[in-house]
């Protein structure tokens, strides 16, 4: 049976992964707290995300803007006009239930009760957070996304750094939104991180000149905006060169979905339990001429962990039409002021945090404990070190391990327990491997290593230990190192 959201909240609590926000005082709804554990994974996970899309290409460069921008930024992106009215509060007649609802449901809905809602007074909720700023309190916003950074800040990186369209650039941020009914732990949250980029691309570039076979051939599960038409959820496997054939994108948008696939199933999840929705034409945002949605198969059920969005030159427009300043940029090539046109891949970074945690998280009843089966690269302790027994020197040669091997992995002395309730320990953390020091270490100069996931183990010398790791680290199966 799958783990319920409130089974992984007390098993996230339990093991230092994540709090509640202010519990001491009752907590409060859609904020939560990193625990020791969570900084860890969570940090890797951004590690890797940044790892994927930018350190590892030429065209993409980081930033990190300020939490709150000129409020005029949000007047130019459209969120004061749109963001802000399109979510109402009612209550059920029949079971008195309050919930929140779009605006295009307005009066077409029932509660699943089966009760009218009551129409008359619903409320609007604004969705972005206010604050004042100053002796003369000027009024100004809590970003609600990341994106708009990237946008005032396009000319000055153009000015400052060395790169040519196509680029992108990138971002992880917190955001904060004022959710009707945060739920689902940590998936709806009121303060949450986004990890995303605007991809800058000249207006008239079809060609996506990185696109490879990988990408191509890829197969996606794909849920499209005709089968939502006819009313049905049915999903199909398609290759990105077929979606490419039906028209359903173009090249650079193709590249960067397919990219995204990628690091998904890259960190650990399963290709069978994401699926990629392509937003309808009624659903559209205002901005957007075509839309993915990448969503997760929860146990709550496919909810939303990403998207990727063909913005065109909208931003930049709005920007240079609010703000009265030149946005263009110069194309060396072809000798042209022109506005590139933008591709938005972007994250819900706790959603990946949660789902990442989902895949792992497994129940092992042979072995009567949880076992994180998380990929090594996410581990919060990537090894932990064990004396036998607490006598006799092993003590102090697990010390100096641990101590040599804390200088290239977060790794983990332990000498509480039985051996067998320290790996159970471990597993619980997801530390991919244990070792042992024993009384042949004393004499051999080797340790045993044990493999999280398999529980098989090997002799290794400690002079091979750092080097046998890295390799294991880098995806070298346990049998053959």
């Amino acid at each position: 049976m799958a783990i319920t959201m409130e089974e992984m909240a007390t098993f996230c609590k339990k093991k230092g992964l994540v709090y509640p926000s202010s519990e001491i005082y009752g907590g409060m709804s859609g904020f939560w707290d990193f625990g020791p554990l969570g900084v860890e994974l969570f940090s890797n996970i951004k590690s890797s995300f940044l790892k994927f899309f930018v350190q590892t290409r030429d065209n993409m460069v980081c930033i990190d803007a300020s939490i709150i921008s000129h409020p005029r930024t949000w007047v130019a992106s459209g969120h004061v006009a749109n963001f802000n009215v399109n979510d109402y509060l009612v209550a059920c007649k029949k079971c008195k239930k309050s919930t929140k609802v779009d605006k295009p449901e307005l009066g077409k809905i029932k509660c699943a009760c089966g009760g009218e809602y009551d129409w008359d007074r619903a409320k609007i909720v604004e969705q972005m957070f206010k604050t004042k700023i100053g002796s003369d309190q000027t009024e100004a916003y809590l970003r609600g996304e990341t994106a708009q950074g990237m946008f005032l800040n396009f000319k000055m990186v153009t000015d400052t750094w060395r790169i040519k369209l196509p680029f992108g650039i990138v971002q992880i941020g917190r955001c904060f939104r004022n959710e009707i009914a945060p739920r689902d732990f940590i998936f709806r949250c009121r303060e949450f991180n986004i990890g995303e980029f605007e991809f800058f691309i000249h207006p008239k570039m079809e060609k996506c000149d990185i696109m490879s076979k990988e990408q191509l051939n890829l197969k996606i599960p794909l849920l499209s905006a005709e089968t939502q038409d006819e009313g049905k959820s049915d999903m199909h496997e398609i290759a990105i060169k077929d979606m490419l054939k039906a028209k359903k994108l173009d090249e650079w948008h193709a590249y960067w979905l397919a990219e995204q696939a990628r690091w998904l199933t890259s960190i650990g999840l399963k290709m069978k339990n994401l699926k990629i929705r392509e937003h309808t034409k009624q659903e559209l945002s205002h901005y957007s001429s075509a839309t993915f949605d990448l969503d997760y198969n929860y146990p709550f059920g496919s909810k939303e962990i990403g998207g990727n969005a063909n913005r065109g030159q909208y931003d930049l427009n709005q920007h240079m039409k609010e703000s009265g300043k030149d946005l263009s940029y110069f194309d060396e090539e072809t000798k042209e002021k022109v506005i590139p046109r933008v591709i938005e891949p972007t994250f819900g970074m706790e959603r990946i945090f949660l789902a990442v945690l989902c895949e792992a998280y497994h129940d092992d009843k042979e072995r009567g404990n949880i076992v994180l089966h998380l990929n090594p690269e996410l581990a919060p302790i990537k090894c932990a070190v064990f004396p036998l027994i607490n006598k006799e020197g092993l003590p102090e040669m697990a010390q100096e391990i641990t101590k040599e091997l804390k200088q290239h992995f977060n790794c983990q002395y332990d000498k509480s327990g039985s051996i067998g309730r320290r790996y159970a320990r471990q597993d619980e953390m997801g530390t991919p491997y244990c070792i042992t020091v024993d009384f042949d270490s004393l004499k051999n100069k080797d340790v045993t290593i044990r493999d999280r996931d398999t529980t098989k183990q090997k002799r290794i010398k400690i002079s091979e230990l750092k080097e046998k790791l890295v390799e294991l680290m880098n995806g070298t199966p346990f049998e053959k190192i």
